[in-house]
């Protein structure tokens, strides 16, 4: 076994990758009247750093078109459990003879101000610190017509002032908030709370939802703990099995400390053993002054089978009154009280934790889980005894100290962790290699190179930045990638590979052999199952009018980068084929990057009925004539048109608005016509779609 050195497989790092991912303002101009910007991009195909011309909302339109505004104002469950418990709320402070004054924080289009007011709330003060979310929270509480009860205050609601001067002329008495995310405490809810109690609320309020719970089940599952470490991996060579071992501060390094939060309903139960009932691990009660301070909660525990303890999931539920009756929970299918009620949602879905190292436990010898959490964020760790009991302190959150962890996310470990993709690779390399070859690894933290080295490459290089290639000694006979780069969102940005293919050309010696040789786009349609709700318009919400959140939305859609394709990992969003998979543009790695755009034009019929969500795009990598690595779909659908996609990668998908709305019905177009262009100077990939009931062959 060979322990593989890690530095050098990271050996050189480009200097856009340290520039911001996301967009910087430079300069600003005034241009006919219009406030423009500047924005500085690192472009992820090509690698070179752009400037481009924005409109001075461009961020705005981003925010919005990416929001999860769509997705909450149709999850039907969340909606009436809140109705239900501010309706209870109102009627327990009027029941004192009381007024009731609301304090809504994160009010977001204002619903549960609507709501509270509808109920009988004499006042809201709704706070919303976004801008453009505060103005349209304006613009629908007036629509349906609440103006004159409630107050929309763009702040950060530790910002807001009481008094006769103030933006509450007094402390609220109920207090209304939806400031939640998967992991319940990671968008500030604790340090907001807090505040809120302190300076803006009466004490002993009323809140809505007025308690929360946290629940967690330990498990062993090799796949879950193949997305946070590096298994062994083994390569069948000339010398027999070759095994190489992961380094030992990559072994011993505690991970990310980061929650993955996934659609855990599509994790089947076959993907891991129990180890634990589900624990309630903490509460938190919004009705009374809440502590951001860290702290730890240990839960005593007896294995219910002996095994590796590896994963923590984690959910939580929130009760909207003190009896616990109105409840909306994010409990997994086999945690579910009643799994036919499952309720789909994207914007709370469920956590994977992974403990600091992996550790056996035995069936019947008492645990403690401990849930450890500071103001924003929850990790776990497994002791004998209760460390409330041995005056421990509470732990540090655990820091990846092997750097593997920040460069890689978790679908990556599990992709290099796949044993059956690495012997295609090495089964492809097999083919190319020659003894007296040189190779150079173009991908980032890849393992080709090891793979090369151990199948007898003379010389094997490893770098991440053409601008290196001047290193180079000798002339490369065997360019590799897989590709894989850590700047890449969409399945084509990997394209980079083939723009530092171009920049080496002059190294690589005649009849140098380039691996994969090439690429190919394919593209389907599709309908969801879910997944079409979150770009779905909302009409009304239990009652209030939202047109304006959807012309909102759609605004913002229609904005030039909002309406390119949005990367999803399909894997956790089940949908089913209207079409056939077709290729509709080929990348050949064996030539340079070409200087003129490549066009094609064609027509995909769609064979089976249902609804024409959108389209979904990915990426095959040709690696010899026979051996193809896929990034999207991994077999044909089946007969009722059920897809199984690549787990470790996003694929792209195009919504077709106009079948996104629920109240058109099923059938319509029978053939969705494509544009699709590439463009070589910016690495672009631009697809148009006509959706029309005619076939058209197009050319």
């Amino acid at each position: 076994m060979e322990r593989f050195s890690w530095p050098r497989l990271l050996t050189i790092r480009p200097v856009y990758r340290q520039l911001a991912r996301l967009l910087f303002y430079a300069k600003t101009e005034e241009l006919i009247g219009t406030m423009k910007v500047f924005c500085g991009r690192a472009n992820p195909t090509t690698g070179s750093v752009e400037w481009l011309e924005e409109d001075e909302h461009y961020d705005y339109h981003q925010e919005i078109a990416r929001s999860s505004y769509a997705d909450m104002l149709h999850d039907k469950d969340r909606n009436m459990k809140y109705y239900q418990g501010i309706r209870a709320a109102v009627s327990r402070v009027k029941d004192k003879g009381q007024k009731a004054l609301v304090l809504d924080i994160g009010t977001g289009t204002g619903l549960l101000s609507m709501m509270a007011v509808t109920a009988g709330a004499d006042f809201c003060y709704a706070i919303e610190v976004f801008k453009p979310m505060a103005d349209a929270a304006v613009k629908i509480v007036e629509k349906n017509g609440f103006s004159d009860k409630i107050k929309i205050i763009n702040k950060h609601s530790t910002e807001v002032t009481i008094g006769p001067d103030g933006d509450m002329p007094c402390r609220a008495n109920i207090l209304i908030t939806e400031l939640f995310d998967t992991e319940l405490i990671g968008e500030g809810a604790l340090p907001s709370y807090e505040h809120a109690h302190r300076h803006l609320v009466q004490e002993n309020c009323e809140a809505v939802p007025h308690r929360a719970t946290v629940y967690a089940q330990l498990v062993e599952s090799r796949r879950m703990w193949s997305w946070n470490k590096l298994f062994p991996i083994r390569v069948q060579t000339s010398l027999g099995e070759q095994v190489i071992v992961p380094p030992l501060e990559l072994e011993r390094c505690p991970g990310a400390p980061s929650v993955y939060d996934i659609q855990l309903n599509q994790v089947s139960l076959t993907d891991f053993t129990v180890l634990s009932d589900v624990l309630p691990m903490f509460s938190v009660d919004f009705s009374k002054q809440v502590s951001s301070s860290a702290a730890s909660h240990s839960r005593q525990f007896e294995p219910l089978a002996s095994g590796q303890a590896q994963v923590v999931l984690s959910w939580w539920d929130i009760e909207m009154d003190p009896e616990g009756k109105i409840k909306c929970t994010m409990a997994p299918f086999w945690a579910h009280s009643d799994p036919e009620e499952l309720q789909w949602r994207d914007h709370w879905m469920q956590c994977v934790y992974f403990l600091p190292e992996e550790e056996p436990v035995v069936q019947g010898s008492a645990l403690c889980l401990v849930a450890h959490h500071d103001d924003y964020c929850v990790w776990y760790s497994l002791q004998k005894t209760s460390p409330e009991k041995d005056g421990r302190a509470h732990p540090a959150r655990p820091v990846c100290d092997c750097q593997a962890h920040l460069l890689w996310n978790r679908p990556r470990f599990g992709e290099i962790n796949d044993q059956n993709r690495t012997d295609q690779y090495v089964q492809a390399l097999k083919t190319v290699l020659k003894p007296d070859g040189v190779c150079l690894c173009v991908s980032d933290g890849s393992l080709l190179s090891m793979l090369a080295h151990h199948l007898g490459a003379e010389q094997v290089f490893t770098i991440e930045n053409s601008a290196a290639s001047h290193r180079l000694m000798k002339k490369v006979s065997l360019l590799l990638g897989e590709p894989f780069f850590t700047t890449s969102l969409l399945p084509w940005h990997n394209l980079y590979f083939w723009y530092v293919r171009t920049a080496v050309d002059r190294h690589l010696a005649p009849g140098a052999v380039v691996m994969p040789q090439a690429a190919s786009l394919h593209m389907m349609v599709v309908e969801f199952r879910d997944l079409w709700r979150i770009r779905s318009p909302c009409g009304d919400c239990e009652g209030f009018d939202m047109h304006i959140m959807d012309d909102m939305i759609k605004h913002a859609l229609d904005f030039r980068e909002s309406k390119e394709a949005e990367p999803h990992p399909l894997w956790e969003y089940p949908c089913c084929s209207r079409s056939v998979p077709q290729q509709i543009l080929t990348f050949d790695f064996r030539q340079p990057v070409p200087l003129q755009p490549t066009c094609a034009e064609g027509a995909i019929e769609l064979r089976r009925p249902g609804r024409s969500h959108g389209a979904v795009l990915w990426m095959e990598y040709h690696l010899t004539p026979d051996s193809r690595v896929s990034t999207g779909l991994l077999k044909p659908a089946e007969d009722k048109g059920y897809c199984c996609w690549n787990p470790h990668c996003k694929q792209a998908v195009y919504f077709f608005n106009t079948t996104l709305d629920p109240r058109v019905p099923p059938g319509g177009p029978q053939t969705v016509t494509y544009t699709v262009e590439f463009h070589p100077h910016t690495g672009d990939v631009t697809v148009d779609f006509t959706l029309s009931d005619a076939l058209d062959r197009g050319c």
